[in-house]
């Protein structure tokens, strides 16, 4: 079984999502966070699920869709995934540091 670890940076971007989202209705703001929480379970079996992040064109360097969200992951090692960010789609990714 792999580990997943959300790293400082994307719990922070989750935390961000809620914030935001939340302004208009608490209960979409929880569901969202929800759901990106959830997408990331397929890592646990099936570490390469994603596809490798064009921007940065590394192959650990991967990424799920979820709505208009990209999670972003690092295959550390075999058994261990990070969660790098969670990135909204319609943002340019280059502008951020990874």
């Amino acid at each position: 079984m792999v580990r997943i670890n959300w790293t400082f940076q994307a719990k922070s971007d989750l935390k961000a999502i809620a914030e935001y989202i939340s302004k208009d209705s608490k209960r979409y703001a929880k569901l969202q966070v929800s759901r990106l929480k959830n997408r990331t379970r397929i890592l646990k079996t099936q570490i390469r699920a994603g596809k490798i992040v064009p921007e940065i064109n590394k192959e650990n360097i991967r990424e799920l869709i979820e709505g208009n969200y990209r999670i972003i992951y690092k295959i550390v090692v075999d058994n261990q995934i990070d969660i790098l960010t969670v990135h909204h789609s319609a943002r340019d990714l280059t502008r951020r540091k990874i």
